[in-house]
């Protein structure tokens, strides 16, 4: 479970995030929307222990990310928009060198790696470096990554984003199953076909603060809208004091 609290967190003059707070659960799959530089990315990474904030608590399982972020670290799979890996390794190694970062090795790191790899349908390239893999790879080798330690909470930052029909089907159905097996799953998109599919909660943000928040039918019915982007433009709209 994650759950933030008046989350602040100031660049300069510029307030990124301003009051932030949601709640994301077990077992459901909560979406972070809002345009460009809303503060998404910036509440994500505060998650992710990359950022610190300035006021405000976020908590990943009862952790305090700010005060432990090792223990955050353990808790976590993060998926980060832009979705680096080590292109001299091999997508096995990429996969291999992250669960040795978390404590796994031998026949149990070994075993991780394989139904990683059966699961996400790498047998194809995951013996080869990764300089030259496609889009889609490289993003499957950094989810494969994010959940080599079997984590209890995913944080995925547009995790679609650059991929196909297929890679993107195949990455959804994946998204469900986690769910499915209890996880917490906090994404955030640009895409409202992708949030319709997947969200059992929606958080958005604009201008650094929280403007609407509930579950999909909660929204249409708030904003009197027939579709999720509708109910998207209508809070953002609402919240610029726009008609």
């Amino acid at each position: 479970m994650i759950r933030v609290e008046n989350l602040t967190r100031s660049f300069g003059a510029v307030r990124a995030i301003d009051g932030v707070g949601f709640e994301a659960q077990d077992g459901r799959i909560t979406g972070l929307l809002g345009p460009n530089g809303a503060g998404k990315s910036t509440t994500l990474r505060i998650l992710y222990t990359v950022l610190r904030p300035d006021a405000g608590v976020a908590q990943i399982d009862g952790i305090d990310v700010a005060a432990d972020p090792l223990a955050t670290r353990r808790a976590i799979g993060v998926l980060p928009h832009a979705a680096g890996i080590y292109p001299q390794l091999t997508g096995r190694e990429n996969i291999a060198y992250f669960g040795e970062l978390h404590g796994l090795g031998g026949p149990r790191l070994t075993g991780r790696i394989e139904e990683l790899v059966a699961e996400l349908e790498m047998e194809g390239y995951a013996h080869r470096r990764a300089r030259g893999y496609s889009q889609g790879e490289r993003v499957k080798v950094a989810l494969a990554r994010a959940l080599v330690h079997a984590p209890r909470n995913l944080l995925l930052d547009e995790p679609t984003n650059g991929l196909d029909v297929m890679a993107t089907r195949a990455l959804r159905a994946l998204i469900l199953k986690l769910k499915a097996a209890g996880h917490c799953v906090l994404f955030s998109s640009h895409v409202m076909q992708e949030v319709a599919a997947l969200c059992d909660d929606i958080v958005i943000i604009d201008h650094g603060r929280v403007v609407a928040s509930g579950t999909p039918k909660t929204l249409l019915a708030q904003f009197g809208a027939a579709t999720l982007e509708d109910a998207f433009v209508a809070a953002i709209g609402d919240a610029r004091g726009l008609e």
